[in-house]
């Protein structure tokens, strides 16, 4: 088990389909000390999955752009855990207009409300977990994106923008947390059905045509992008910072 003796925080989860509750159960299958965390509306259906993760639990994290929420779930988790060895951050939102509509009608306070939620929320909980010296020695944390921070997707837009956002605040963030011995990585996992991916329109077109055109001829899965995070927690990855890894059976590499 590569994960033996570590703690690892699961940011994001939402039900039994979320790409974050398959990066909790292959980090619990790993060995790791799995703790995770929710919105409060979320909270006890996360405690009903998590009764399958024998010793697990998880904390509220609100509003991501309130940094006091930040302040108060890492307080949390640090006081009853100590310090950790790993973050995923798979958090995200958009306002399901400025998903619907075509990106040029974006509003200034879509625009910003993607920003802050889905990308500047890594920065914030990295830098006051940093700050709060509850990172172990080599931790690794590991963000989620997605393949429309690359290219245009219909239906993706602001969202697209705002990956594109996270993925650069990953490289800047290798370089600073870099000095202190931690590592950070980005899996842009390919598209999965999950309560994010139906605000996103004719959502199973873009399946078909991975489908068809990956060189795999296969949609990837919650255990997949699980599995390739758990390396990215594990010593196994201890070279490997400032990446964005594609989980996506090949997609991303096909020109057409």
């Amino acid at each position: 088990m590569i994960l033996k003796g570590k703690k690892v925080v699961i940011m994001g989860v939402r039900n039994k389909w979320s790409i974050a509750w398959g990066a909790a159960k292959s980090a619990y299958e790993q060995g790791a000390e799995v703790i995770c965390t929710c919105a409060e509306e979320n909270l006890e259906k996360v405690k009903g999955l998590l009764e399958e993760l024998p010793g697990s639990s998880v904390y509220v994290l609100g509003d991501v752009s309130k940094e006091e929420n930040i302040d108060k779930c890492l307080d949390e988790i640090k006081e009853k855990h100590g310090k950790v060895d790993g973050i995923l951050h798979a958090i995200a939102h958009a306002f399901s207009e400025d998903l619907r509509n075509d990106f040029i009608l974006t509003s200034q306070s879509g625009y910003l409300h993607a920003q802050d939620v889905s990308a500047y929320s890594l920065v914030a909980i990295v830098r006051k977990a940093r700050e709060k010296e509850m990172l172990n020695e080599g931790a690794s944390i590991v963000a989620y994106t997605y393949y429309g921070s690359e290219k245009v997707i219909e239906g993706y837009n602001v969202m697209g923008v705002a990956k594109a956002a996270l993925e650069t605040s990953i490289r800047y963030l290798a370089k600073d947390l870099g000095k202190d011995g931690f590592r950070i990585n980005g899996i842009s996992a390919g598209p999965i059905k999950t309560l994010s991916a139906k605000g996103i329109k004719d959502f199973n077109s873009i399946l078909d045509v991975v489908e068809e055109k990956a060189p795999l001829h296969e949609n990837v899965t919650t255990t997949q992008v699980g599995d390739s995070t758990a390396f990215l927690f594990s010593n196994m990855s201890s070279a490997i910072t400032g990446e964005i890894i594609h989980v996506d059976n090949g997609f991303s590499i096909m020109g057409v």
